[in-house]
C-alpha cells in the first residue's frame, strides 16, 4: 500500500464493526501503532492478521513520535489505531497527525466505529448540532466550572465517563445545567448493551448509591430548554417603570432584572406604553 500515516478506526466492542478498508489497512500497512498493543493484538487475532505492533500511547508518545515520523519519511506505511473507536477522539495521536502533515507525509482516515456517534444516534435527543466535550474534571469543583462554561451552548452536549464517577457526574449536571432530558449509553455494541434515559435528575438518581457499573460510558446531554418568560411578571415590572422613563430603558432595565431576552421586552413595553397613552 502507498506510504503515509492510515488514522484507522476499530470496534468499539463488537468486533464484526471493522470496516473491510480497515482490514485491508491493517493487512497492508507496513507497521501497526496502537495505543495498547495488547487490545490490538486481539483484534488482529480474530482476522488472522499478523503485523509489527508498536505502542503509541499518552505515556511514550514524545519518545515513539520521532520514531514513527522516520518511517513515514521513510516511504513506510504505518497504522494508527486506539484501543476501540476513532482515533483522536479523546484518545492521543493528534500530535503524531500535525507532525506527519507538518512534513508533508501523506495522511488518510479510515472511518469507522465511535462511541460518540453511536450514543448520540440512540439517545433521542437533538443531534443536528452538538458539542463533544470529552471526559470531565475528576474532581467536583473543576467538573461544576467546566459544565458552568457549556451550559448556555445551544447543542447537545456528549461526555466520556468512568463508571466509578458516573453517579457524582450526573448529579453535578443535574444542578448545574437544570432540568434536561439525557441518556446514558453503556457497553455500547456489546453483549451487554444498555442504554438509559430521563432527566439528568432521574438519571443520577439510579446511579449515584447503586453498585458502580461496567463499562465504557457517554452521556449525552440535550439542548437547554427554552423556558416560556414570565409574563405577568414582566408586565407587572413594566408598568410600574414605564411611567417614569422611555420605553427603551424602561425595557432594558426589566429586561436585566428577569433575564430575559430585550426584544421580547421591548416588545411587550411598546404595547403598554400604547394602552397607557390610550
Amino acid at each position: 500500500m502507498a506510504p503515509g500515516l492510515y488514522v484507522t478506526a476499530t470496534p468499539i466492542g463488537h468486533a464484526r464493526d471493522v470496516t473491510l478498508r480497515a482490514l485491508d489497512v491493517l493487512k497492508g500497512c507496513d507497521v501497526i501503532a496502537a495505543e495498547d498493543t495488547r487490545v490490538t493484538s486481539k483484534l488482529l487475532a480474530i482476522y488472522g492478521i499478523a503485523k509489527p505492533l508498536v505502542a503509541y500511547n499518552d505515556h511514550n508518545a514524545a519518545r515513539e513520535r520521532p520514531r514513527l515520523l522516520a518511517r513515514l519519511k521513510s516511504g513506510q506505511s504505518v497504522a494508527l489505531v486506539s484501543d476501540a473507536g476513532t482515533p483522536l477522539v479523546s484518545d492521543p495521536g493528534f500530535k503524531l497527525v500535525r507532525e506527519a502533515i507538518a512534513e508533508d507525509v501523506h495522511v488518510e482516515a479510515i472511518p469507522g466505529a465511535s462511541a460518540l456517534l453511536t450514543a448520540l444516534v440512540l439517545a433521542g435527543l437533538p443531534s443536528d448540532r452538538f458539542l463533544f466535550a470529552g471526559f470531565l474534571p475528576p474532581r467536583s469543583g473543576e467538573r461544576r466550572n467546566a459544565l458552568a462554561e457549556l451550559k448556555s451552548i445551544p447543542a447537545s452536549l456528549v461526555f466520556f465517563e468512568s463508571p466509578n464517577r458516573l453517579g457524582e457526574s450526573l448529579a453535578d449536571m443535574a444542578d448545574v445545567l437544570g432540568a434536561r432530558t439525557a441518556a446514558v449509553g453503556r457497553e455500547l455494541t456489546k453483549l451487554h448493551e444498555e442504554i438509559r434515559r430521563g432527566t439528568l435528575a432521574t438519571l443520577a438518581s439510579g446511579y449515584v448509591d447503586a453498585e458502580t457499573p461496567r463499562g465504557e460510558v457517554t452521556i449525552v446531554v440535550g439542548p437547554p430548554v427554552d423556558e416560556a418568560p414570565d409574563t405577568a411578571r414582566i408586565d407587572s415590572l413594566l408598568r410600574q417603570a414605564l411611567p417614569f422613563m422611555p420605553v427603551r430603558a424602561a425595557a432594558d432595565l426589566v429586561a436585566e432584572a428577569l433575564d430575559t431576552p430585550r426584544r421580547a421586552v421591548y416588545t411587550r413595553a411598546l404595547e403598554l406604553k400604547a394602552e397607557l397613552d390610550a
